[in-house]
């Protein structure tokens, strides 16, 4: 059964927020990257409702609600993925807690702090009462909410599903992410939101083809996987148009980037985390980026890292998570 990706909708530090293809936004200095957020007022007009949500919320709500607007579809699901989930709240209630002496404090840090807020939110907003889950997996959160997406219309349980994830650095998840050495050897910190619509019965010119990822795998090991990949799909590496590499900058990870890429000689590869950050699901801006890549035949020059093929039919997203989450997603553009 053919799954396809109908209609995404991205909030990140590259772009602009605009749905319709690359926007493309001044780029940002330093090693922490900010994102581009919309105009909040277009999707919650209640002011008291607004400002009770916290950023990350807005963000994350915000993205999939623009997802649906542009889809006119109401989803059968609704499923979120996170790494850290909302830090500012959670921040918050336990700096309330310290201050206050565990004494008189506000619920709603609490209630907006559990990493199920953004799909409980969306389907609040929705009046949904469909499937509703939220994955936590730190870098597999995302690949493990597209997989839970791509079994329920695989089995015919959903026509229309709206998966996607959230994520946001505060000063302090910065600062301790710093400390622990995660910017030291190279790479940008980043955060963001990505939504998108997946659909057995709409077609669009992105198919969702396979998904596979795997825990600490050695260069061989990885290399079997992404050759089980490509056999399963009838592909051989030349047939890959386009990488798009998840290469941060971090000399640690890159041994793992290069292992990949040799496969690809003839392939366009694409790189995007100079731009977008580092972050648990930032394979959701990849697979975003990958998407539009796909609907409109564009990519941005900066970008490339190497010169690129006239068409792009098979696209394959590889992303490397701090060395431990290994993940391949792989596209191809169909024809209508």
């Amino acid at each position: 059964m053919n799954i396809y990706i109908t209609h995404c909708c991205s909030v990140n530090s590259c772009f602009l927020h605009d749905n319709t293809g690359f926007n493309i936004a001044e780029p940002q200095e330093g090693i922490r990257l900010k994102c581009h957020e919309p105009d909040y007022k277009l999707f919650f007009t209640d002011s008291i409702i607004r400002r009770r949500m916290s950023r990350a919320v807005k963000m994350g709500t915000a993205t999939a609600l623009q997802c649906l607007n542009d889809s006119g579809k109401t989803p059968d699901a609704i499923i979120t993925a996170t790494g850290l989930g909302c830090l500012s709240d959670t921040e918050k209630f336990l700096s309330t807690i310290h201050e206050n002496k565990e004494e008189l404090l506000n619920p709603t840090p609490f209630i907006q702090s559990t990493f199920n807020t953004i799909g409980a939110q969306i389907a609040m907003t929705l009046n949904n009462t469909s499937y509703n889950n939220t994955y936590v997996h730190r870098g597999f959160s995302f690949e493990s909410a597209l997989l839970d997406a791509w079994m329920l219309l695989q089995d015919n349980e959903a026509k229309n599903v709206l998966v996607g994830s959230y994520e946001e650095l505060t000063d302090a998840s910065f600062n301790i992410f710093s400390r622990l050495g995660w910017y030291r050897k190279g790479g940008k910190a980043g955060e963001g939101s990505q939504f998108f619509l997946l659909s057995t019965e709409e077609k669009s010119s992105c198919l969702l083809k396979d998904i596979s990822f795997s825990f600490r795998p050695s260069e061989s090991d990885l290399q079997e996987k992404l050759y089980k990949l490509l056999d399963h799909n009838k592909l051989n590496p030349d047939e890959i148009d386009c990488l798009i590499s998840g290469e941060s900058g971090n000399t640690e990870e890159q041994s793992f980037y290069d292992s990949v890429e040799k496969h690809f000689p003839n392939s366009t590869v694409v790189t995007y985390k100079h731009r977008s950050g580092d972050y648990p699901t930032v394979s959701s801006f990849a697979l975003w980026l990958s998407a539009n890549i796909l609907y409109t035949n564009e990519i941005p020059s900066y970008l490339m890292k190497t010169n690129r093929r006239k068409n792009i039919k098979n696209l394959l997203i590889y992303n490397n998570f701090r060395n431990n989450n290994h993940s391949f997603i792989l596209l191809e553009k169909e024809n209508l």
